[in-house]
């Protein structure tokens, strides 16, 4: 890996690429700094460690601790991270915006035009709300309705630079600009949590037998995680001859990659936001904080529900994602076939059995993610205040650390070097 590190360095358009996407991350990492004008950054933090304003720790996680700071973003790439979820599930509804996934480039350029639209929208959606919020818990300086018109500007303002510095990272950088911001936000956490680690050990709160069952398990954790995430079912596809003129064409064979974890991380994403909405409402009526005594964060029926809904969300983006009846007519439009399967409907039967069987592993393996931190501090005796990145947090730092790396190891076959996988 030191080599191929080596070789990478020694490429000046890799080099270039590189040096730009570690220049734009700093920025974000600069950022998160800077303070919002008119708010008490540091008693706003103090409330959101204590009592039942840990629910902002789930958004906290993708902005690297710039929520806690409450600084100019404080919302972190998750407005967009929602706009691109909810565009992506109009396609399947709304016939034109299918017909602009199909499009190709020019189509794609449109959807990632309305995704930027939504972006705006529910950022200032969200920053009123954090706005609130912060009024509410005494914090501003100021509860003027400009001082609070100036908080909800700069907070959609930065996310709208973000979301900039994102697509910039796409087209001149390595990797996904956007994966990279909140990969770079999750890992920026470890240090200060090594640090608050140490200090309880020192005190006597926390076992040193009990750290280092955190870390043989973590490791496991992240070789799990690697498993499931390069683990696919290969179908295989043959395509007959035929004959264009003089020339024949097909007879070649491939085979259609099943993925395990064909959703990802959006299942979690969106069991999380779900849960999210009755403890956010406690907030604000108190009236409902009963709510937090069943449904709080590490409650029996928290974790039950939470397995439930990433299990059921799994299957259901998976569905929206990969559609067996259009990957068989395009099989049987070309000339492909799976051996000893007929094409057409006993195909898209076959491939909908084999995705069923496959996405229920994956889900299971999610929903057991989703509520690790919890598992990991019965196990270890750990509080899992002190599991700052989780299950949820290790499966996004893993899976984009693969993207990147093969991104990488692309740049360098191309020029004939060894990259890091062997």
């Amino acid at each position: 890996m030191i080599d191929a590190l080596r070789n990478a360095a020694r490429i000046e358009d890799l080099r270039s690429k590189l040096l730009y996407t570690l220049a734009m991350l700093a920025v974000f990492r600069i950022g998160s700094h800077i303070p919002v004008p008119g708010v008490d950054a540091a008693a706003l933090a103090e409330r959101f460690r204590t009592g039942s304003a840990n629910i902002f720790g789930f958004l906290d996680l993708f902005a690297g601790g710039a929520l806690t700071n409450f600084s100019i973003f404080a919302l972190s790439v998750t407005p967009y991270i929602t706009a691109s979820i909810i565009l992506q599930l109009l396609t399947v509804v709304v016939p034109r915006l299918e017909e602009l996934a199909k499009e190709g480039v020019e189509g794609r350029k449109v959807l990632a035009q309305y995704t930027r639209y939504g972006t705006v929208v529910l950022a200032v959606v969200q920053a009123l709300g954090v706005t609130s919020l912060a009024n509410a818990y005494q914090v501003l300086y100021d509860a003027s309705f400009f001082s609070m018109t100036l908080i909800v500007v700069t907070l959609t303002a930065g996310t709208v630079l973000l979301m900039w510095l994102g697509e910039k990272i796409s087209e001149n950088g390595i990797g996904n600009g956007i994966s990279l911001i909140i990969f770079t936000g999750i890992v920026a956490r470890l240090p200060a949590s090594a640090i608050n680690i140490g200090r309880a050990i020192g005190e006597g709160g926390i076992n040193l037998l009990g750290v280092i069952a955190l870390a043989v398990l973590s490791v496991a954790l992240i070789a799990a995680i690697v498993f499931m995430q390069e683990g696919q079912r290969r179908i295989p596809v043959q395509y007959a001859k035929r004959v264009v003129g003089r020339r024949m064409y097909g007879g070649q064979s491939t085979h259609i990659p099943m993925r395990v974890n064909q959703a990802g991380v959006i299942p979690i994403i969106f069991a999380s936001s779900v849960l999210l909405f009755p403890l956010t409402l406690t907030q604000f009526i108190p009236s409902l904080d009963f709510v937090n005594r069943f449904l709080g964060f590490g409650t029996p029926l928290y974790n039950a529900l939470y397995a439930i809904l990433v299990v059921f969300f799994t299957y259901f983006y998976t569905a929206i994602t990969f559609n067996p009846r259009d990957v068989a007519d395009n099989m049987k439009k070309y000339g492909g076939f799976i051996p000893g399967i007929r094409p057409g409907q006993p195909t898209a039967e076959y491939l909908d059995r084999i995705l069923t069987r496959i996405t229920l592993v994956g889900a299971l393996f999610l929903a057991l993610i989703a509520v690790t931190p919890y598992i990991l501090a019965g196990v270890t005796g750990v509080p899992s205040a002190f599991i700052s990145i989780g299950g949820t947090g290790l499966l996004i730092v893993v899976g984009v650390a693969l993207d990147t790396l093969k991104q990488i190891e692309a740049h360098l076959l191309m020029r004939q070097y060894e990259g890091f996988i062997r």
